[in-house]
């Protein structure tokens, strides 16, 4: 909504509503979705805000239920990408590209943003670059609350060696703010949304305590600038509101649904970790925690593994019970790939699940999905060798108006993950000569 003045006025300056605008109470600050009121009295609504996300599969993939044999627009849709294929025209897969430290799931993991060549040597050493979200971040970062999110499905763990006698880091995070300094991520929905909508003050841990103990909600406490604010704004902005508000309660709901089960299990936690026990529910609660930051644009930029690598996890909900990784060492034997490409498949659905609810939320006249370019994939192709060639990659979304959708590159010429980094940094704005081991940009 376009705020008129209430004297003649040649201009006005500023915004009638600003997009940081936070409701604060005890031990809560609320961030507001985008809202007609945030765009400047008699100006044209400012351009779309581009997010960056990267969505990332462990243990390699299927190739064979992956790869389309067609380049171009007219690629068929594979087994593994069938769940994607209401979003063809949002989606453009890349083949050829390889990893840059190809050594077992270290590397893959460890030069996925990166772009390293090699890492640390041993489970002490911690070593590789800056990740590529990391420098989006710098840029990003100066106009949101936080600079990034770094996501997973799995608990962090940054210490110990996981693989080829490697430190475990590699395996469980994809985010690096130096060469020394591995970002940690977060699978606990709890931290995730107090991270999200806890007041950030020094007594921020003592009023979020006080509330959990009193079983209030965020909502709650800033209940009544919520109502004061909804008074000034439009029909359209009360609806958005009252929706956004509704799904913030939802999620509340649903936490606190997970710590009573997990409560009733180890009643000798002061702390419920927040985790639920089931998979699917988990992921949704994450997905949506996911949605609620892009919208209310407190980050621009989120790392999200849907699993570490060499997790072992099994999915008896699909009818594979197999751990995930020792399946991935399937000797080609074709009953076996066939079984491990239903994960992949799996894979795609959940993801598939989330870009509807990008879908689902109006930036005005585009979708959160429009404003948005999303990294879907791996840095292991066929996992019973480890390979790090032909890596398992598409992009998805509108990238705010560059990313056409609809078709299959493919480059013969083997360029790496780091070539396709300096590329995606620079549809943001962000120029930089090198990253790892990179040649040169591509052209996508």
């Amino acid at each position: 909504m376009k705020i008129k003045p209430q004297n003649p006025t040649p201009f006005v300056t500023g915004k009638s509503l600003s997009r940081r605008t936070l409701l604060k109470g005890a031990g809560a600050a609320l961030a507001l979705p985008i809202l007609d009121a945030m765009t400047p009295a008699f100006a044209q609504a400012p351009g779309p805000i581009h997010r960056f996300q990267t969505v990332y599969i462990p243990n390699g993939m299927a190739m064979d239920y992956w790869s389309p044999a067609i380049i171009g627009k007219d690629f068929e849709i594979t087994p593994v990408l069938a769940p994607l294929h209401k979003y063809r025209d949002n989606m453009r897969l890349i083949s050829g590209l390889k990893a840059n430290w190809n050594i077992a799931h270290a590397g893959a993991g460890g030069s996925f943003l990166t772009g390293v060549t090699r890492g640390g040597r041993n489970e002490t050493e911690i070593l590789a670059d800056v990740s590529m979200d990391q420098l989006l971040a710098n840029k990003l970062g100066m106009s949101t609350q936080l600079s990034s999110l770094e996501l997973s499905m799995d608990a962090p763990a940054l210490a110990g060696a996981c693989t080829v006698n490697l430190s475990c880091v590699y395996t469980h995070t994809l985010s690096w703010r130096g060469k020394t300094e591995p970002l940690p991520t977060e699978h606990n929905p709890r931290a995730v949304f107090e991270r999200l909508f806890g007041d950030s003050g020094s007594t921020a841990q003592t009023a979020r305590a006080a509330r959990l103990s009193q079983q209030s909600s965020i909502l709650d406490a800033v209940m009544d600038k919520l109502a004061s604010l909804e008074n000034k704004l439009g029909q359209a902005d009360r609806h958005l509101v009252n929706s956004y508000t509704e799904s913030v309660r939802d999620i509340e709901r649903r936490i606190e649904k997970a710590e009573e089960q997990i409560d009733l299990e180890l009643p000798e936690l002061a702390q419920p970790a927040g985790v639920p026990a089931e998979f699917d529910e988990h992921m949704e609660l994450m997905q949506d925690l996911q949605v609620l930051a892009l919208q209310t644009d407190l980050t621009r930029v989120i790392t999200f593994m849907m699993s570490k690598e060499q997790s072992a996890r099994p999915y008896p909900q699909i009818g594979v019970p197999d751990a995930h990784h020792p399946l991935s060492h399937h000797n080609n034997v074709p009953e076996l790939v066939e079984r491990m490409s239903k994960i992949n498949i799996y894979h795609t659905s959940l993801f598939s699940s989330y870009l509807d609810k990008l879908a689902a939320v109006k930036e005005g006249d585009d979708t959160l999905l429009d404003n948005m370019t999303i990294l879907y994939g791996g840095g292991i192709s066929n996992s019973t060798i480890h390979s790090g060639i032909n890596l398992p990659v598409l992009l998805a979304g509108g990238g705010a108006g560059w990313l056409q959708g609809g078709e299959h590159l493919a480059f013969d010429n083997e360029p790496t993950m780091a070539d396709l980094h300096l590329s995606l940094l620079d549809k943001f704005g962000v120029q930089v000569d090198e990253l790892g081991g990179s040649s040169a940009p591509l052209s996508i």
